[in-house]
């Protein structure tokens, strides 16, 4: 939740200088750049001058996009070269004031947490959780890390699942190819030992992360054994315009657009796995054609030339994540969209 600052091969300091001195070039970009020109202070280790920027921030006479923001990444630095009673006060500002955006909550969270105040993180997760999210939506992409924290901090401190645990769990599984859980993840002896002194115990921690990440890594590189071809609605009148006797195939847009979202939930239900969509055009099928030594209105050609832009990488994982825009193209998401369809 903190901005990107790459970890290796930079000078930190120098890079904070940098940052400043384009933050006064660019005025309406302070605010961005000296949170970073901050980020990069905190990982030189110099964190007094951190925190100067912080509160240069804060006393600014322009309007800040993300003043509960910057008091917390400010509480957080402060925390950790010795000023807990000034951080401790700050977080309890931060949750009074109760903002809209997760990251503060996220961060003040996290500084909680990191100095082993497990249940005054899990409350402000919590409360953070309980202002966010709602019954009625499914949580957006920028709240997830406030459900993931709470189900990490509670499984911390060993207490049951509740409706919320589940749902970090069901996120995780959807926007993960890993078949780890969120609660091996969250295995208390597992965040012990990446926070241990032990050599041997982080060594043997390391070991297990790169046994995973090579799981997920070849998960990721397995091709769509099916995938499904989706034409937009201005290629698929040129097709049909070119080749009118693929028109008993596609009915309507509509109904194409039906018959996919349907045919994958019943490939799913059967238990077909790392099911995809592919994006047609004319143009590429016709070429496809052409190697073929076929006509483009043969339509046993169509789910050859799903196959083959499928195994080209071209394929999107169906379903989308939560909180991903529909497959289909109009740019509602897909739960407000086809991932309604039949329910």
């Amino acid at each position: 939740m903190r901005p990107d600052t790459p970890a290796e091969n930079v000078d930190h300091t120098a890079e904070a200088a940098r940052l400043e001195r384009t933050a006064g070039l660019y005025p309406e970009d302070a605010e961005a750049l000296l949170l970073r020109a901050a980020a990069h202070l905190e990982l030189s280790g110099d964190r007094p001058a951190a925190t100067t920027l912080y509160d240069r921030l804060l006393s600014s006479a322009e309007e800040l996009d993300e003043p509960a923001l910057i008091r917390a990444l400010k509480a957080s630095n402060l925390w950790e070269y010795g000023h807990e009673a000034e951080a401790r006060a700050i977080i309890d500002g931060v949750r009074a004031a109760a903002p809209r955006d997760p990251a503060p909550w996220v961060i003040v969270a996290e500084a909680l947490e990191s100095h082993d105040e497990l249940e005054a993180a899990a409350e402000t997760f919590t409360q953070g959780a309980r202002l966010l999210l709602t019954d009625e939506t499914e949580p957006p992409s920028a709240t997830h890390p406030l459900l993931y924290g709470r189900h990490r901090v509670r499984r911390m401190q060993g207490l049951p699942h509740d409706d919320w645990d589940t749902l970090a769990d069901t996120l995780h599984v959807s926007a993960s190819a890993s078949s780890v859980s969120l609660d091996e993840l969250h295995d208390p002896k597992r965040v012990w030992s990446l926070g241990s002194e032990n050599p041997a115990e982080l060594e043997a921690e390391i070991t297990r992360l790169r046994a995973e990440l090579g799981a997920y890594r070849e998960a990721l590189s397995r091709p769509f054994p099916v995938a499904i071809l989706h034409w937009p609605a201005p290629e698929l009148a040129e097709l049909l315009a070119a080749y009118p006797a693929l028109s008993t195939e596609y009915p309507s847009h509509e109904e194409h657009l039906s018959t996919i979202e349907s045919s994958l939930r019943e490939l799913s239900s059967s238990g077909t796995p790392n099911l995809g969509i592919v994006t047609g055009t004319v143009p590429s099928y016709e070429a496809f054609a052409a190697s073929e030594g076929s006509s483009p209105d043969d339509p046993t050609l169509l789910p050859q030339y799903a196959t083959t832009l499928a195994a080209r990488g071209r394929a999107v994982a169906w379903p989308p994540q939560r909180g991903v825009a529909c497959w289909c193209g109009t740019g509602r998401g897909y739960g407000e969209c086809h991932g309604t369809l039949g329910v």
